[in-house]
């Protein structure tokens, strides 16, 4: 499958990263319609394959539910206690990559994005980095994400939670 939105990888030098990289965390505006009426995204892995995983395809991995989570945005500033439901991103990249893997970058439809190191990703057991479909029990609407990253460990800025995925990509 091509990749609808193809970005170029950022560089690094010895973990350093340059300021023009995209994924580095950056204030931005709030969105607040869905970028795209598709709730699918691509899976980019390391060996450069690709492949299209909708909601439905995170509905069979195994799930896990964080509560007390809030959803930090900006411009909107924090919501919640909410208990989001999904699947850890340490179970996703470990379903779909078994190789070892430095980091990963979740990227919205709209742009923004994420990077997280796999020792961060797999690193937080007790409050894990999480693939949300479902807020207090009910499946996401478009609107609120349908497949959102929420990072439960971030509670003052927006900079890694990242409404409507639209492409992870393993390094």
């Amino acid at each position: 499958m091509e990749n609808p939105h193809p970005r170029p990888l950022p560089h690094s030098r010895g973990g350093e990263l340059h300021t023009h990289d995209p994924l580095r965390p950056h204030s931005h505006d709030p969105n607040p319609a869905p970028p795209s009426a598709s709730p699918d995204f691509v899976l980019a892995l390391p060996d450069g394959s690709q492949q299209s995983v909708t909601p439905d395809d995170l509905s069979r991995l195994p799930q896990t539910t964080v509560p007390n989570c809030y959803i930090v945005s900006t411009g909107h500033g924090t919501s919640g206690p909410f208990a989001f439901t999904g699947v850890t991103l340490a179970d996703f990249v470990g379903h779909y990559w078994t190789s070892e893997w430095e980091q990963t970058e979740v990227i919205s439809a709209d742009g923004f994005g994420a990077r997280l190191s796999a020792s961060e990703v797999n690193g937080t057991t007790a409050r894990p980095v999480l693939l949300a479909y479902a807020i207090d029990g009910q499946p996401m609407a478009r609107a609120a994400g349908l497949v959102r990253l929420i990072v439960p460990s971030e509670t003052d800025d927006a900079l890694k939670q990242v409404k409507w995925v639209g492409e992870i990509r393993i390094l």
